[in-house]
């Protein structure tokens, strides 16, 4: 196999991980690291590194869109990106002196605990509660469009929140994902924003946090522009693809189907890890 058939197989492999990612709302470096590794044969961290890259590229055009429909909680996510950005840069440094081996176990830990997220249902809250004081006085509290008008809701456990943040960015860092799913969870179960508010949010904030892991992955060589650049542009493709399909599809059904390809490649990035094949 030559360089120009790896390369075009690499994008094809993309262009799936970011169709599947976009239909879950997970992301598709969950699917793209272990695909370059356990497929590809490539090293746990340039596959995190080009992972970073494509992150960055798919939500920085998807965010603006939030915003600009007004979604996304812009205080609260510049408040947690203080604490997703500080773990980020705590992950990318561990990166170099974690064992690949161990990287891989967990990472398959995380694929789990992701699949068994994506086949949830997606709790609706009906009214918002009451206000909590720390949040008035960041005014987070805020309001997202629905068909029925603007509707309000209060912030809570900003602290809780924070640090489950700084866990999130170092798993970012580490892995070389989004982290979407654990961001999406802490905002949504523990600070109890509603999830569309969540999911936006959660997009705003993994542009920045990938961007800062990124540049300590660039400084030790990490991210090959030849690997880079066909991950970047599938998975950009497959997002697209997958946020059209998304609106047409049933998704508890395309739910179920990730959720059980991400437990196998959860249980082989394992069962890699532990066998040292990494």
């Amino acid at each position: 196999m030559n360089i120009l058939e790896l390369t075009a197989l690499i994008w094809v492999g993309s262009f799936f991980a970011g169709f599947l990612g976009s239909l879950t709302g997970l992301g598709g470096g969950v699917v793209l690291v272990p695909l370059l590794t356990l497929v590809f044969g490539i090293d746990i961290r340039y596959a995190a590194g080009a992972s970073l890259v494509s992150v960055i590229a798919t939500s920085s055009g998807a965010a603006s869109a939030y915003v600009k429909e007004g979604y996304t909680n812009i205080r609260v996510g510049m408040f947690l990106e203080i604490a997703t950005t500080v773990g980020a840069l705590i992950g990318a440094f561990l990166a170099a002196t974690v064992s690949g081996n161990w990287i891989g176990i967990i990472f398959g830990i995380v694929l789990l605990y992701s699949g068994y997220i994506s086949s949830k249902p997606r709790r609706v809250r009906l009214a918002p509660d009451k206000p909590d004081p720390l949040a008035v006085r960041l005014k987070m509290d805020s309001a997202y469009p629905t068909p029925e008008g603007q509707q309000p809701y209060h912030v809570h456990s900003v602290p809780l929140g924070f640090v489950l943040m700084l866990v999130a960015g170092s798993l970012s860092g580490l892995l070389g994902i989004g982290a979407g799913a654990f961001k999406v969870l802490a905002m949504d179960q523990v600070m109890r924003i509603p999830f569309k508010v969540s999911t936006t949010t959660s997009n705003f904030m993994i542009g920045v946090t990938a961007a800062a892991s990124a540049g300590i992955y660039f400084n030790r060589g990490y991210i090959d522009p030849g690997l880079a650049m066909p991950v970047m542009l599938g998975v950009l493709l497959g997002s697209l693809l997958g946020a059209r399909v998304l609106v047409v599809a049933r998704s508890r059904v395309l739910r179920i189907i990730f959720a059980v390809v991400i437990a196998a490649l959860g249980f082989e990035m394992i069962y890699s890890g532990l066998a040292g094949r990494f």
